[in-house]
């Protein structure tokens, strides 16, 4: 499975972004039951959970980004989203996405610069 992340860029602070990530090559069986979530990675921090989706569409955010962030997932097209309202620049960051709690190779992420 190859994880392709997209929608990062420059964003000011306040403004919204949204991110997808396809999980190329997954198969429906392993992808539609699996929880899926998206992490980030500051520079010189640990990459840190944002965000889950389970199979049942139930979800769970980091404290930081509860109320501003919506992760939500497309079966079909194998795609998870991540809405991003009212950005911080704390929130700059590579963001990638996996599934849990067992993930698959690691994409490369896509750049997320909130200016302020």
């Amino acid at each position: 499975v190859r994880l392709v992340e997209s929608g990062g860029g420059l964003v000011q602070a306040g403004k919204s972004q949204r991110l997808a990530c396809t999980a190329s090559g997954a198969i429906t069986s392993v992808f539609n039951p699996s929880n899926m979530a998206w992490y980030r990675q500051a520079p010189g921090k640990q990459r840190e959970l944002v965000a889950v989706i389970s199979s049942d569409r139930s979800t769970e955010y980091a404290d930081d980004v509860k109320g501003r962030f919506t992760i939500s997932r497309d079966n079909a097209r194998k795609t998870v989203y991540l809405q991003m309202n009212n950005l911080r620049p704390e929130d700059t960051a590579v963001y990638y996405c996996n599934k849990r709690p067992i993930p698959w190779s690691w994409g490369q992420g896509t750049q997320v610069t909130v200016s302020s």
